[in-house]
């Protein structure tokens, strides 16, 4: 067990789901540390392992590293998922954050108001059919390659398929009229890794329920 990554998180998908989905699409083993209650988390804050207050946090090659993208560029560097050049990695930054600006709106969808559920909702589906999914769709569209950065695997790749899959729990018919991108999904889902990582009983976490909301209402405290 010496060695490996340790992800400090509530046993939920939230920030650290992007994590945990990179992480295994490397054929990295991790481990995990599950906040249970409030007293986990002020834990974690009075022995200064949390620079900034604040999960997700990974201990990882000595470090304890916070802050979400900060997690995912070391771990994308390190594990040569973040392309060859600078050119690359401003594409791969570029389509990861609007990858996490759709997926923000997803992820925190059950944590929001119950009254402005359906209108969030609406939202999401306006967003992902008119700005997001057309956007990558062209990218692939464009150059014509299998992936969608240098025509090798990078965490973009593994960053839209996580989306795709929250996108197709919300509404398949969204990735109606997106094949090239539905290709692109198959293609990475079928990669031995992530085969894995999407077989039950991995660390994937599903869909966030109410009793799992509200044993992080009393972790986060909101």
């Amino acid at each position: 067990m010496a060695g490996r990554p340790v992800l400090h998180y509530c046993n939920a998908r939230g920030r650290m789901e992007a994590v945990r989905w990179l992480l295994a699409a490397a054929g990295v083993q991790f481990e995990e540390k599950f906040l249970t209650s409030a007293e986990d988390l002020d834990r974690l804050r009075n022995d200064g392992s949390l620079m900034f207050q604040q999960v997700p946090m990974v201990e990882m090659d000595g470090m304890k590293l916070v802050q979400t993208r900060a997690i995912l560029n070391y771990i994308a560097t390190k594990y040569n998922l973040y392309g060859k050049d600078a050119k690359e990695r401003a594409l791969i930054d570029m389509y990861t954050e609007g990858m996490a600006d759709l997926g923000e709106l997803i992820i925190t969808l059950p944590v929001g108001p119950p009254a402005q559920r359906n209108e969030r909702i609406a939202l999401i589906r306006d967003r992902a059919k008119d700005r997001y999914l057309p956007a990558f769709e062209r990218v692939l569209k464009n150059h014509g390659q299998d992936y969608l950065v240098g025509n090798r695997l990078s965490r973009a790749d593994i960053h839209v398929v996580e989306l795709l899959y929250y996108v197709e729990e919300l509404d398949p018919s969204l990735l109606t009229g997106f094949p090239l991108l539905q290709a692109l999904k198959t293609r990475i889902s079928n990669l031995p890794n992530v085969k894995k990582f999407l077989q039950p009983g991995s660390q994937r976490k599903p869909p966030l329920d109410e009793k799992v909301l509200e044993e992080a209402r009393k972790i986060y405290k909101f």
